[in-house]
């Protein structure tokens, strides 16, 4: 693999920190500001909000600029929106703070997808984006552990210190490895939305929101369903973060690795088995070593739907796929957002912190049936470009109605 990807897994890793670290330190931001732990939870769906906005505006911007510049000045805007939340006197300027550097989020990795498929050959782009995005995985390993402790040990300030730190790496790491290509000969804006006309860009999306919402739905108050329930200590959360980190990186590897060679069936298997594990997590959560597994599996099942749905919609939009697959890493956070906010609601409602876990399983059994969908609707295309070719026309004007139908 070309070592692009390094740099591209580089800036990953400081957006992945910064975007669940949030969840290991949410008690002491709650504390600090004196609010409630739902209240504090705005910063989780103000963040996924800030992505499902930046992702289009910023990736229709960068239209005009080399990729590579573009990387560089989202990982400007990242640092600058973790600085700022290190500071922030008040709850609202942190909130503030946090939508900043979500800004970068959604156009980093939907630009970065787009790079990182270009840098291999076709049969390998599933696992080369599952490379970039591996960055996040380990980030949940290595940095939102490590951001918890300095959260819990010197405060939550310094966690966002060095937040900003990481992104400064990133920088660096983009602006050294990442080759520049200049700007897109094939940039056209009006090209980038067209491809929204294709309904199974649209189903894709639908999956992601759904999908990856109902992961969120646990994790976002996973410190007080882990302290509340399962009975852990406050400072058991930074290995618990661990290993919900190593599953989302063996998740994130085989969700790449099978999505090259079945996508499709991989996916309906990913979200199959996440929705039967939240569901188990309203039960397991009362036991330490259960709920310590279940929550891995959450991780690993989570993320191995990443690679195939970020692909399916590569594959979808492969005329103009750039505002496609940042629109696309929008929806994911669009999913954290309303996954956080009916988590929320339930708790508020005096459901009890587990009742998020039957929240996210509704939300990926929903997008286990929209996936059922698409694969339906992509073998009657198939079908009926096969038909057309066995009614006489010619192979090439088949195969361009087939491409036409596709996009």
């Amino acid at each position: 693999m070309p070592l692009a990807l390094l740099a591209l897994a580089i800036g990953a890793f400081g957006i992945g920190t910064t975007e669940f670290v949030i969840m290991g330190v949410l008690p002491e931001v709650a504390d600090g500001f004196g609010v409630s732990i739902p209240t504090a939870g705005w910063l989780v769906s103000g963040y996924a909000l800030g992505v499902v906005l930046g992702a289009p505006v910023l990736t229709v911007l960068g239209t005009r600029v080399s990729r590579k510049k573009m990387l560089m000045f989202l990982m400007g805007l990242f640092i600058v929106g973790n600085a700022l939340s290190a500071a922030a006197p008040v709850f609202g300027v942190m909130l503030i703070g946090r939508v900043v550097a979500s800004l970068a989020h959604g156009a980093f990795f939907g630009i970065g997808s787009v790079v990182a498929a270009n840098l291999v050959a076709p049969a390998r782009k599933a696992s080369a984006i599952s490379l970039m995005f591996m960055g996040l995985t380990v980030a949940n390993i290595v940095g939102v552990p490590l951001g918890t402790y300095i959260g819990q040990a010197a405060g939550w300030r310094v966690t966002f210190v060095v937040v900003a730190a990481l992104g400064v790496v990133g920088l660096l790491g983009v602006a050294r490895l990442v080759p520049d290509e200049g700007r897109p000969e094939s940039a056209d804006v009006r090209a980038e939305f067209a491809a929204f006309r294709n309904v199974q860009v649209w189903l894709a999306m639908a999956m992601t929101v759904l999908g990856y919402g109902g992961v969120f739905a646990a994790v976002t108050y996973i410190t007080p369903m882990m302290t509340e329930v399962a009975g852990y200590s406050a400072g058991a959360v930074t290995w618990l973060l661990v290993l919900f980190g190593t599953g989302m990186f063996l998740g994130n590897l085989l969700g790449g690795r099978f999505a090259d060679r079945a996508l499709m069936p991989m996916l309906c298997t990913a979200l199959g088995a996440l929705s039967l594990t939240l569901l188990l997590f309203t039960a397991t959560a009362h036991h330490k070593v259960l709920a310590a597994i279940t929550l891995t599996l959450v991780g690993a099942l989570g993320f191995a739907t990443v690679p195939p749905l970020q692909k399916w919609v590569l594959d979808q939009a492969s005329a103009a796929p750039t505002l496609a697959s940042a629109a696309n890493i929008g929806a994911f956070n669009l999913g954290n957002a309303l996954a956080a906010w009916l988590g929320g609601v339930v708790i508020s409602a005096g459901l009890g912190y587990t009742a998020p876990n039957w929240v996210g399983a509704l939300l990926s059994g929903s997008a286990l049936l929209l996936a059922f969908l698409a694969a339906f609707l992509n073998r009657r295309t198939r079908q009926a470009g096969s038909a057309a070719t066995g009614t006489g026309r010619p192979p090439s004007a088949a195969r361009a109605t087939a491409v036409t139908a596709r996009r």
